[in-house]
């Protein structure tokens, strides 16, 4: 009997002392958009590739559809897209009869578009203070809520990287019943220059060599702060990047009759809302061009969790990888949006600080695991999502 009291009261320390050093713990997560998996292999990253020695790496894969808004809000969420509402980067929406674009200002910045409990929401109602620098959504009174701190994409001039850190830095040295336990940081690169020179280019090597300067500085920067020891950083992206080239441009135009189509919108996928009548003229048509996929709404496949939302078409187009289904060619060399299993899509994953493994390479996950592993990271209850963090658990030291 004594020594189970003795073994009761050792745990009890010990559980004592495991909350006390996680209610020490920040999280800071990084996004830089469209950074692809083997940027580090294709380019001098010695910053990342120091936190992949020293942390833990992997090789993440986004939802579909591989873009920026959908992804980014399904960190936050744990929602598939499917799920969140943010089908696409522009959509139709068949209750509102609205087209949302995240480059539309009316249609961004409602909260009516934006299902699904970012984690911002989820650890204020817990106590849990946060912060976000220009992530999606963020400056969007969902639920009527918006982080402890964030920086809004309304307000001009916009911060440049360097400022952006340093508002990061700041936030950390807030009193401590002031400061975030979670500050989301979002870089806008690689993304804009892979789109303009496509992924293997001499623009995107210097960009992505910069970021990783950037890197180094934030990790330096923390470092010197009094919490340093104690702080999680976790770098990521949305999705990745591939070539495209009007050579390999499949014009709709060709196929697709006026009078057979209600609305089209999105670009890889692309949505069709067809007419009354016409909606199998439309798949068999287009069941004959090579180079794409094409569905009936219900018959997405599964593993791409796409096709219960309303903001979807009644047919889906995608076209294979490095090819475009459009109207009209694009200046651009680099796109997205495509399969998350096309590793050309799929980003990168690493991390370190004191939840951490070290040295650790984990397998491919999804990013729907995100949320639940933040929950975790801040202490705090998740809502019930798409992902699941007992895939994601072997990324962090194990309690005992």
């Amino acid at each position: 009997m004594k020594k189970l009291i003795a073994f009761l009261f050792l745990l009890n320390i010990m559980l004592g002392v495991q909350a006390k050093l996680k209610e020490t713990n920040y999280t800071i997560l990084v996004s830089l958009d469209g950074f692809r998996w083997d940027y580090t292999t294709m380019y001098h990253t010695p910053f990342l590739n120091q936190i992949a020695a020293h942390g833990v790496k992997a090789t993440m894969l986004p939802s579909f559809p591989a873009s920026t808004f959908p992804n980014h809000y399904t960190l936050v969420t744990g929602l598939v897209p499917d799920h969140h509402g943010i089908v696409n980067n522009t959509f139709w929406d068949a209750k509102t009869h609205q087209r949302y674009s995240m480059s539309d200002s009316t249609t961004r910045n409602n909260p009516n578009y934006y299902l699904g409990e970012p984690i911002w929401i989820t650890a204020q109602k817990q106590g849990v203070k946060t912060g976000s620098i220009y992530w999606v959504a963020s400056d969007i009174p969902i639920k009527g809520s918006f982080p402890t701190y964030y920086k809004s994409f309304s307000k001009k001039p916009f911060l440049n990287f360097e400022q952006r850190i340093d508002t990061v830095v700041s936030w950390l040295q807030k009193p401590i019943t002031e400061r975030p336990k979670l500050i989301l940081l979002y870089f806008e690169e690689p993304d804009h220059t892979g789109h303009l020179f496509g992924p293997e280019s001499n623009e995107t090597k210097v960009t992505v060599e910069h970021l990783d300067s950037l890197i180094g500085t934030l990790v330096t920067k923390i470092k010197a702060l009094a919490i340093g020891k104690r702080v999680n950083l976790i770098i990521t992206s949305d999705h990745g990047m591939t070539k495209i080239s009007n050579d390999r441009l499949i014009d709709m135009n060709l196929f697709l009759k006026p009078e057979w189509c209600e609305i089209i919108d999105g670009r890889t996928p692309t949505s069709i809302f067809t007419k009354a009548g016409y909606r199998d003229s439309v798949y068999q048509t287009l069941k004959k061009v090579a180079h794409i996929s094409v569905w009936k709404k219900e018959e997405i496949p599964a593993e791409l969790n796409y096709g219960s939302s309303d903001r979807i078409g009644d047919i889906v187009v995608t076209p294979d990888l490095g090819w475009q289904f459009s109207d009209k060619g694009s200046n651009l060399k680099g796109a997205h949006g495509y399969f998350p299993q096309n590793t050309d899509m799929q980003v990168i994953f690493r991390a370190c600080g004191p939840d951490f493994k070290k040295g650790y390479s984990s397998k491919k996950f999804i990013n729907t695991n995100i949320y639940p592993l933040l929950a975790h990271l801040l202490d705090i209850t998740p809502k019930k999502t798409d992902g699941q963090f007992c895939r994601i658990k072997d990324l962090l030291i194990p309690l005992f």
